[in-house]
């Protein structure tokens, strides 16, 4: 048994239960044994968990839990207290604060959660707060800036702008010295970007994003494009990009199937990539986390990049926060919050 905090850790918990595949009333309060801790992890007692549309997919039926994650609780993201430490954890101990990526199982009292997943909650930031950051933040880092390769003074086109990534993805490449071009799809949304320092939101309902973008760049396009559309997008995608230009893709809402000329990929030595991060190692996360800690974590407690929280639900009204998502409504990231938190 590891290191364990004085306060008692309950044997069994509330959590958010998918009980079948279906729409957001599948989602029921039930109690559930509180996991054990294992010796490479932290058991938190949850105060908050980030809502994301892998969520929503995971309660349709349509994007399993890794093997040893909760296959019935959705949470990919949360923040908290450590009340426990694995034996072979020395870098956390209980009673600290910290926010973490998850496989799966967020959505609960208690979650366990590799060590190297974890980091702090940044100074005069909530726990509300600091639940928003893991998921989009490790998935920002992990393909604009790895995976993307993108370096200062480059130019980055964010699909979706008003989602959790997007939201993100503006504040970290504006940040780290980027101009950020962003679709959404209300001018409303696009003002909103803007004010979060994208140099230009473009209405995808009333403008083409390819022609906007070759206006806005005269000609030249973008260095990195990141997509969670797919399908249609994919050929006006090439088209925007820049020479030696980079298509990172993380979702295909819009199709899975497209039509590309490869010439663009040759005559433009573009690079087409994508990735999804739920199933890589600890260790490829952990990776990820001393990179924001060094790059991203100073700039959340000076407040040059803030958490975006559009709104917070109970965690009981996990369903209302869903059909939220659905919707594409918010601008910013969704949050369940635990009533009482000690």
């Amino acid at each position: 048994m590891g290191n364990i905090a004085s306060a008692s850790i309950k044997l069994s918990m509330k959590a958010v239960v998918i009980t079948q595949p279906g729409d957001s009333s599948v989602l029921k309060i039930m109690e559930r044994p509180t996991p054990t801790c294992g010796d490479d992890e932290v058991l938190v007692r949850v105060a908050a968990a980030g809502v994301n549309r892998p969520d929503i997919f995971q309660r349709k039926g349509r994007y399993p839990a890794p093997k040893g994650v909760p296959a019935d609780i959705p949470g990919l993201e949360v923040a908290g207290e450590i009340v426990e430490v694995g034996r072979n954890v020395n870098s956390w101990k209980t009673g600290d604060k910290v926010c973490a990526l998850l496989a799966g199982g967020g959505y609960a009292e208690y979650c366990t959660v590799p060590a190297g997943q974890c980091l702090p909650v940044p100074k005069g930031l909530s726990f509300v707060e600091a639940a928003s950051l893991p998921e989009t933040f490790f998935t920002v880092w992990s393909n604009v800036f790895d995976r993307g390769r993108f370096s200062r003074g480059e130019s980055v086109l964010v699909h979706g702008g008003t989602s959790g990534i997007g939201v993100a993805a503006i504040q970290m490449v504006k940040a780290m010295g980027g101009t950020v071009y962003v679709t959404a799809g209300t001018d409303e949304k696009c003002e909103y970007c803007e004010s979060l320092g994208a140099e230009r939101g473009i209405n995808y309902k009333s403008e083409n994003f390819r022609d906007a973008i070759l206006t806005l760049t005269n000609n030249r396009g973008v260095d990195v494009i990141l997509d969670m559309i797919g399908g249609p997008y994919t050929e006006p995608n090439l088209e925007c990009l820049a020479e030696e230009g980079r298509l990172v893709l993380i979702n295909y809402m819009k199709g899975d199937e497209t039509t590309i000329h490869l010439s663009h990929v040759l005559r433009k030595r573009l690079t087409i990539t994508g990735s999804t991060l739920r199933a890589r190692s600890p260790e490829f996360k952990a990776a990820i986390a001393e990179k924001l800690r060094e790059n991203i974590w100073p700039l959340l407690e000076s407040g040059e990049i803030k958490p975006i929280v559009y709104r917070v639900f109970p965690m009981e009204e996990a369903p209302a926060a869903h059909d939220l998502m659905q919707s594409s409504q918010h601008m910013g990231k969704i949050v369940l919050q635990w009533a009482i938190t000690s």
